[in-house]
């Protein structure tokens, strides 16, 4: 299985508990009380929606990855035209994390 689909896999599930965030007004209101571990920002999300949730995450201390494409990870979690998802669970998003940097064996 590849990374991607890992992750994709990881955000799916997430998304099933209900433990992610998704869209940019939800997603920094759930930074603003603290519940969000990671952010998610679509590959190909626009550059000020990028440098938005960089500069909210460094004031934040939360991990920042960029990874997918707004389609992919829409869908992964079953919505459309979502270019930001923020994970609530601490394990899961140490996981993609993980995955993310490659730490994990295939």
């Amino acid at each position: 299985m590849t990374k991607n689909k890992k992750i994709l896999g990881l955000l799916g599930l997430s998304a099933r508990a209900g433990s992610i965030s998704f869209g940019t007004d939800s997603t920094i209101a759930e930074i603003d009380k603290n519940k969000i571990k990671l952010v998610i920002v679509a590959t190909d999300a626009s550059e000020r929606t990028k440098r938005k949730f960089i500069n909210k995450c460094e004031k934040s201390s939360i991990p920042i990855i960029e990874f997918g494409l707004i389609e992919e990870i829409s869908k992964s979690i079953g919505k459309q035209n979502k270019a930001i998802i923020g994970v609530k669970d601490n394990n899961m998003a140490r996981e993609i994390e993980k995955i993310n940097r490659g730490d994990v064996n295939g």
